[in-house]
């Protein structure tokens, strides 16, 4: 969990018992591996958004809890899923589930985490909760679907990268910033501004994500660094770097192989660098945290509105 939510802290706590007791129901065989996803942390950035997003209307912390256990149990179902898909290792400086107990154990503990997801949100009296929830989810999956499609690919561009990263990323983030208001009755203009807001925030966040796993610490970051690459997935910097550079051709070549040894990767990363993907990444990743920005202009100036700049200042600047 992140160290600045200050006063925000003993509402996420009630978030996390409150996503404890529900993997405490888990079946029996998933209830270890859940548990041990769980306690592997993160920075619980999603339900922090929806408890945020919250005090625009009428806060209940009764009213949003519901809604920010069921976005992290989301958010935990698509890694653990996600680590399958990849064949990842290590989440958070930890053993995948996947890797300690098998991939069917793993997928069996993300859908469980899903169907807890939609249980807790079908609770609520407005039916469109559950529903945006339900169409995020899978406009998630397409994103998925579309990136598993286009690894390995030469035609990988920019275009198609934001579509992707749009549907993965940011349109769930934006769907907890717009419901954590909407499930305590802000006006429907204030919604719309918060989930822009989250829109353009998990924009900005992808970016820096694929900008981390060419240039972080493998220790501070928590998983191996370049497995983008290792999994011909082109993103920002990568493409920008392919279309610029006079070794353009080579990290296309990279990219798109199968079985890339380590020195291949290494290569690859060094070509980025060279070609300034980094820095237009990071340029670009900025321009969307000022659009967030933006956003909250027009909103109330409580001292959530602060928190929620403060965030976008940290999805800029974190190094995990």
């Amino acid at each position: 969990m992140l160290t600045f939510w200050g006063d925000l802290r003993e509402d996420l706590d009630r978030v996390e018992e409150e996503i404890r007791k529900l993997v405490a129901h888990a079946p029996s065989p998933l209830r270890e591996p859940a548990f041990h996803l769980l306690t592997a942390g993160g920075k619980r950035l999603r339900p922090a958004l929806a408890l945020l997003c919250a005090h625009f209307g009428h806060y209940s912390l009764e009213r949003v809890l519901p809604l920010a256990a069921a976005v992290e149990l989301i958010h935990m179902a698509t890694l653990v899923h996600d680590d399958v898909i990849d064949g990842a290792e290590m989440r958070r400086g930890i053993p995948t589930v996947h890797s300690r107990w098998g991939p069917e154990t793993a997928i069996k503990v993300g859908d469980v985490l899903f169907a807890q997801a939609i249980e807790l949100v079908s609770g609520y009296d407005d039916p469109m909760v559950a529903r945006k929830l339900a169409a995020t989810c899978l406009a998630m999956c397409t994103g998925e679907f579309a990136q598993e499609r286009e690894s390995y690919s030469p035609h990988q561009s920019v275009w198609r990268y934001f579509r992707r990263i749009r549907r993965k990323t940011a349109l769930f983030i934006g769907a907890a910033c717009e419901l954590g208001a909407r499930v305590c009755e802000a006006p429907p203009v204030v919604c719309q501004a918060l989930r822009q807001y989250g829109l353009a925030l998990g924009m900005a966040f992808q970016v820096v994500d694929d900008v981390l796993d060419l240039v972080a610490e493998e220790r501070v970051l928590g998983k191996v660094v370049g497995g983008d690459i290792r999994q011909g997935i082109a993103t920002l910097p990568v493409i920008y770097a392919w279309s610029r550079s006079r070794r353009g051709r080579r990290l296309k070549e990279i990219i798109c192989m199968r079985g890339k040894s380590e020195a291949e990767v290494q290569e690859a990363i060094a070509i980025v660098k060279e070609a300034g993907g980094i820095s237009f990444s990071l340029e670009v990743a900025q321009a969307f945290t000022n659009k967030a920005l933006r956003f909250l202009r027009s909103l109330p100036a409580i001292p959530q509105r602060r928190r929620l700049e403060q965030i976008a200042e940290f999805v800029l600047t974190r190094s995990f």
